[in-house]
């Protein structure tokens, strides 16, 4: 990777030519140029002020929708720690989140608050800013149902709220601005029970547990469905169910889900997953869209 210029000066941590393998669910992939962990918003904007235009930005989570490519990631990978979890109440049915708070802290935390309709976070293996960046979702329901507004800060360092409408939402997929970190995003439920809600998302919990390879190294689903066709479905019609490719392979249990078995380069992974998006088409004539981030230079 290229050099970077003088960093600036900055309150959290800095780190140059950082692993990011440990930090991703398929445990694969090289290092960030510099990962950047902030020690509050303010230390983020004028981080992102100082740092010169040209040098590229990108916000990570959990690591659990993401291809790390084998040559590493240019540029500044920031990574929102435990100054970005927080979760507050706004009102009887509304939460303000930190970017970095995960699904189930966030779902917990409204079920804690008698607030309805934020149980499918609990299914999905993210943080806040995945959520908002890529309209997650799950069972049926999608973050631009709850979603009220959101906080950014630009890759300018400039701080932005922006309406759930401003973000032109469609699946999988949102408008917001290229290299722009999502701060907090205020999500909207509805009144409720609080047995009710836990014993909604348990059966959330138990039916990922039947059916999703949970506990491996794993992307979590990795292409988005079709209209009117569900992706593992069609995978495992084109025969890819157990397909490996050195140590990574289609998982037996949910077609849609890539495992690195021990030792995968994330090059393997992505060419596995290309090789099915191949057999996909070759037999139903249909292209799988990716759903997984890759992102990185290739070796």
């Amino acid at each position: 990777m290229s050099e970077v210029a003088t960093m600036p000066a900055v309150g959290g941590k800095l780190t140059a030519d950082a692993p990011l393998a440990p930090l991703v669910w398929f445990k694969s992939g090289g290092n960030a140029q510099w990962l950047f962990e902030p020690a509050d918003a303010g230390d983020l904007c004028a981080f992102l002020k100082e740092l010169e235009p040209d040098v590229p930005v990108m916000a990570l989570g959990l690591g659990s929708n993401m291809i790390v490519r084998d040559g590493g990631v240019p540029g500044v990978v920031v990574r929102l720690g435990k100054p970005f979890a927080k979760v507050e109440q706004l009102d009887p049915v509304t939460l303000r989140c930190g970017g970095g708070a995960s699904g189930i802290l966030v779902s917990s935390s409204a079920r804690d608050a008698g607030i309805r309709g934020l149980e499918f976070l609990r299914s999905i293996p993210g943080t806040v800013g995945g959520f908002v960046r890529m309209n997650g979702g799950a069972y049926g329901r999608e973050t631009c149902e709850i979603l009220v507004e959101c906080d950014i800060v630009l890759r300018s360092g400039e701080c932005r709220t922006l309406s759930v409408e401003e973000l032109g939402y469609s699946y999988r997929h949102s408008d917001l601005p290229p290299q722009a970190v999502v701060l907090s995003a205020t999500f909207r439920g509805a009144p409720g029970e609080p047995d009710a809600i836990q014993e909604e998302m348990d059966r959330i919990a138990s039916s990922r547990e039947e059916s999703q390879p949970l506990r491996t190294r794993t992307g979590g689903s990795t292409f988005k469905n079709p209209t009117g066709h569900k992706a593992w479905a069609l995978i495992d019609a084109a025969g890819c169910r157990g397909l490996t490719h050195g140590d990574a392979q289609v998982s037996e249990k949910h077609c849609n889900f890539l495992l690195n078995l021990g030792n995968a380069t994330s090059a393997q992974i992505e060419e596995l997953g290309e090789e099915v998006r191949r057999r996909v088409v070759e037999r139903t004539n249909i292209q799988l869209e990716w759903e997984i981030q890759r992102i990185g230079d290739f070796d």
